[in-house]
């Protein structure tokens, strides 16, 4: 239901400020909104050609392409002059995200069309998993640790399995083999949920942790800030891991006082403590490496990990043949049958996830975010913040939206600011430290077709909040 309203919150409102920005002559056209794409000039003005300043005028008549490009203040982004049909075209400014149109179309062949991939490829390893029997006793190895997480959740049920993969898979970076775990999860868990339109207390404990983001090999922060050609581009990823287990435990504490979870529990403090000696035991090894030694870690262990687990799937699923044989089936085509099975999950989800860009591409494109992040940009500035922190915020307030657009920030701000100043390295913290909130409330409740997600949406945008103030704190701390 909050979901819901905040979803037609975020339409009406970018919709009723476009349309008042268009008759009070912020817009010249909205056309950009519908069908412009990410980075296009915006049309600002038309003109004929003796309306236009003499100079530009003449330069326009003497270009071949009929065409001039204006440069006066290199901080902004150039005002282009295009003759064409009678009229001068006047641009200015780029577009934030694509229009709606282009949104629809790039949801499909760019995020749907490739997550269906990945879909499909784990979905079919996973099935291996459950009739090999290696998700079983996975689940039966961690069962005294979730049970006290998830109280709800039978001992040794399957979808412990799913969560510990996806956790994994989150924790080296694995983005890709995430959500096909992750999804698993919530359809294991859906049916244990008594109300099929309801988010059960499991399901919104997982999406809070999940929604956290603890990672511990940030792969592709380590390789923008190489790509920008930072001084040492790994020397963000301790405050990384900092900031985004401090999200963990408060997605944990909050979930947990909601629904009274025991956290005097044995088995539940000695996983917590195991957790965080094994990640304080890693980062001491990678800090003893050198700058070529961290690099070559960091950009290995993942992969490695991703190699085990399908290599592992495979032999143990060799081993356990005979399982395959007495279900009649083989070990090929039971992995087939799991990738049919991820492919219809990928059909579920793409309503849900069409709706939610679509209102972010209005969203942004109206201009109605731009203004929100300024005044909130100018109130932490009144409040003493710091200008380096305040030219940080637009990649903390999008990542909840869009991981793109917050990436986009995020790589501009490097080349604005420089990857080793502290503006470009608090805006690193902030993409690695936090998830895509609105897109994971979309794909993972709309996967098993959820309605009501109760408290989840609250609770992961107080974890985001909570991630910023850390990443902050924490940047402040070793920068």
């Amino acid at each position: 239901m909050v979901l819901s309203r905040f979803w037609l919150a975020i339409f009406i409102s970018s919709i009723a400020f476009i349309i008042i920005g268009l008759f009070v002559g912020d817009h010249y056209t909205i056309d950009f909104i519908l069908n412009g794409k990410k980075d296009e000039p915006i049309q600002v003005a038309e003109k004929y050609l003796n309306q236009v300043p003499r100079f530009v005028a003449d330069s326009i008549e003497k270009a071949p392409d009929k065409t001039l490009v204006i440069d006066q203040i290199t901080s902004d982004p150039d005002t282009t002059y295009v003759y064409k049909n009678q009229t001068v075209k006047i641009y200015s400014g780029v577009q934030k995200s694509d229009g709606l149109l282009p949104t629809c179309k790039n949801t499909i062949l760019d995020l749907i069309i490739p997550l269906i991939a990945y879909l499909a490829f784990f979905c079919g390893l996973m099935e291996l998993l459950i009739i090999s029997g290696a998700a079983e006793k996975l689940a039966k190895g961690l069962s005294p640790v979730f049970v006290k997480i998830f109280p709800s959740v039978p001992k040794n049920h399957e979808s412990i399995s799913y969560m510990t993969l996806n956790f994994a898979a989150n924790f080296l970076g694995l983005d890709s083999a995430a959500t096909p775990f992750g999804l698993k999860a919530m359809q294991s868990l859906q049916e244990l949920n008594p109300d099929k339109d309801k988010a059960s207390d499991p399901q919104i404990m997982f999406m809070c942790l999940h929604a956290a983001g603890l990672t511990l090999i940030p792969t592709s922060i380590i390789g923008y800030r190489a790509a920008e050609n930072a001084a040492n581009p790994a020397d963000v990823m301790l405050p990384c891991i900092i900031t985004s287990f401090i999200g963990t435990v408060a997605a944990f504490l909050i979930v947990g006082i909601r629904q009274r979870i025991n956290f005097k529990s044995v088995s539940l403090v000695v996983g917590l403590m195991a957790l965080i000696g094994a990640i304080v035991g890693l980062l001491f090894y990678i800090n003893a490496l050198d700058l070529i030694g961290k690099n070559y870690f960091t950009s290995n262990l993942s992969g490695l990990m991703l190699v085990g687990i399908i290599g592992f799937t495979l032999v143990f699923s060799w081993m356990r043949e005979k399982r395959f044989t007495a279900a009649d089936t083989t070990i090929f085509d039971t992995f087939v049958a799991g990738a049919q099975n991820g492919l219809k999950t990928g059909i579920t989800i793409f309503p849900y996830v069409l709706g939610m860009l679509v209102a972010i591409s209005l969203f942004r494109n109206s201009g109605l975010f731009e203004i929100i992040s300024n005044w909130i940009s100018f109130a932490f500035s009144q409040m003493g913040v710091g200008k380096q922190v305040t030219d940080s915020l637009p990649v903390a307030m999008l990542r909840p939206f869009s991981s793109g657009g917050s990436r986009g920030f995020m790589i501009d701000a490097m080349r604005t600011f420089g990857p080793d100043s502290f503006t470009g390295r608090l805006v690193c913290i902030f993409q690695c430290s936090a998830e895509t909130t609105f897109y994971v409330i979309a794909v993972y409740f709309g996967s098993v077709k959820i309605k009501n997600t109760r408290y989840t949406l609250g609770t992961m945008l107080l974890v985001d909040l909570i991630c910023v103030f850390a990443a902050i704190f924490v940047a402040s701390w070793f920068f």
